[in-house]
């Protein structure tokens, strides 16, 4: 399957701390149980898909963070929607088929370049990085940094990771005059996918994207 890094929700105000103790729980990272005190039945043990369900009812999402076009709210996402619906075999009429999308985030319209990577993973949200890509740069930054991205991470840590590789990438491409990569948003053409170039882009757009996340609250999943 290989990784893909999913964008996390970051936490409302007020709800950092209980954020990262619900999914530490989840996760498995923490035996103790998370509880709530109610005035009228007191100390409550709370379930997994009660946690779950308090978790995703108090984070932001990382759509609504990149200021994704909404289906029903901005033109250029009904044009786009609009697209759709004459590429598709048209079994609904048009207006149940926008009716059916309404409320539709289109992430791939965002206006946030360093949001929506290249390195796409295959049937995931277009803002969904394909972290198995980094396995290719192990010769150019080593395993500790390469691995790293098999780890789930809050978004001060998915920060610190993307400037890491920043760094590295910065470094490596200035001793070999490749700097420029750093601000090309496509792969180098004519490339070879095992060359110096297609690996220091790869390394830049995940630094990008990481740091771009990160200092907007929102950390990753790890998915393997």
């Amino acid at each position: 399957m290989g990784l893909d890094m999913r964008p996390l929700g970051k936490p409302k105000p007020g709800f950092e701390t209980r954020f990262k103790e619900i999914m530490q729980i989840v996760q498995g990272k923490e035996k103790q149980e998370l509880t709530f005190f109610d005035k009228l039945k007191g100390k409550k043990i709370l379930s997994k898909e009660e946690l779950l369900e308090e978790w995703f009812a108090n984070q932001v999402q990382s759509y609504v963070t990149i200021k994704a076009p909404r289906v029903g709210y901005d033109q250029i996402a009904n044009d786009w929607i609009k697209e759709r619906y004459n590429e598709s075999d048209k079994l609904l009429s048009e207006e149940d088929f926008l009716n059916e999308y309404n409320g539709f985030y289109v992430i791939e319209l965002s206006q946030e370049p360093d949001a929506v990577p290249i390195y796409r993973a295959m049937g995931q949200d277009e803002n969904v990085f394909r972290g198995q890509f980094l396995a290719d740069c192990l010769d150019l930054i080593g395993e500790d940094l390469v691995y790293e991205a098999w780890e789930t991470k809050f978004a001060e840590d998915a920060l610190d990771y993307g400037n890491r590789l920043m760094d590295i990438a910065s470094k490596i491409a200035k001793e070999n005059n490749l700097e420029h990569l750093k601000d090309e948003k496509y792969p180098p053409e004519n490339a070879d996918q095992n060359s110096m170039e297609s690996k220091l882009h790869i390394i830049f757009s995940l630094a990008k994207w990481l740091i771009y996340y990160g200092r907007n609250g929102h950390g990753y999943e790890a998915d393997f």
